[in-house]
């Protein structure tokens, strides 16, 4: 486990910028290191990972000194630990609608006496290899610190339910802030196939932001900027078929 790098280049005064991936690729791990990612993302929710590929996109970004955060399918314990235990250093839940699910999210996130996490025997937990946990950390005490100071925990507020709900979810300890969505924002208003073009979705998102700032609590889009590995290649790649549209065979 390496100390979590969104959080470090917060704490340096500036947003962490974070490649988002939608299905495994290594080769692309190691390209966002070197090409100077902080770090990167895992779309669990509308992606395709399994655990062994989770693993081994983890331990290739750490390798780089990348840490990993993702967005799980949802916010069920269950689902949480599986990432956690694989290495991940910050949960994006989506379709978080109450507090109580708030509470729930945290408590599945962080150790003992912040929360209930389980302990594991794999990355997340550095193997429990004792000997690592004692040379490295000084003891499994410090590593539950050192693991909860190191969590990111964004509540993905992403309906109309969940906004009424909002200040029940910013009142949840150890929450780090919330991210939103505004196409299932508008979904769940029953405007299908709007977002940010519509009015009332735009004053919405704004008094999210507003009312999460003055709790004191954080926007994800205020820490961590996120590019779309599938964007990239896709614009790129335009620029690149349309810049050499003219070019002939020279024969």
């Amino acid at each position: 486990m390496i100390e979590n790098t969104v959080i470090a280049r917060n704490k340096a005064g500036k947003k962490a910028r974070s490649l988002n991936f939608t299905y495994p690729t290594l080769e692309a791990v190691e390209l966002a290191y070197r090409a100077g990612f902080d770090s990167i993302h895992l779309d669990g929710e509308h992606g395709a990972f399994s655990p062994p590929e989770i693993d081994s996109m983890v331990a290739a970004a750490h390798m780089g000194g990348m840490s990993v955060t993702c967005r799980p399918r949802n916010f069920e314990t269950t689902e949480i630990i599986m990432w956690l235990d694989r290495g991940i250093q910050g949960i994006m839940a989506p379709h978080v609608e109450t507090g109580e699910q708030a509470e729930a999210l945290v408590e599945a996130c962080l150790f003992d006496p912040l929360g209930h996490r389980s302990w594991g025997t794999h990355r997340g937990t550095e193997f429990n290899d004792n000997e690592i946990l004692e040379t490295k950390f000084g003891g499994r005490k410090n590593f539950i610190e050192f693991a909860n100071d190191n969590m990111l925990i964004w509540a993905q507020v992403e309906s109309h339910k969940g906004y009424k709900n909002l200040d029940d979810i910013l009142a949840v300890d150890g929450l780090t802030g919330v991210t939103t969505g505004h196409f299932d924002l508008a979904l769940s208003m029953h405007m299908p196939g709007e977002g940010l073009e519509n009015p009332e979705v735009i004053r919405i998102h704004a008094d999210m932001e507003e009312r999460t700032r003055a709790a004191g609590k954080g926007i994800m889009a205020d820490r961590q900027l996120m590019v779309n590995l599938q964007d990239l290649i896709t614009q790129s790649g335009r620029y690149f078929v349309n810049a050499n549209a003219k070019e002939t065979f020279p024969g």
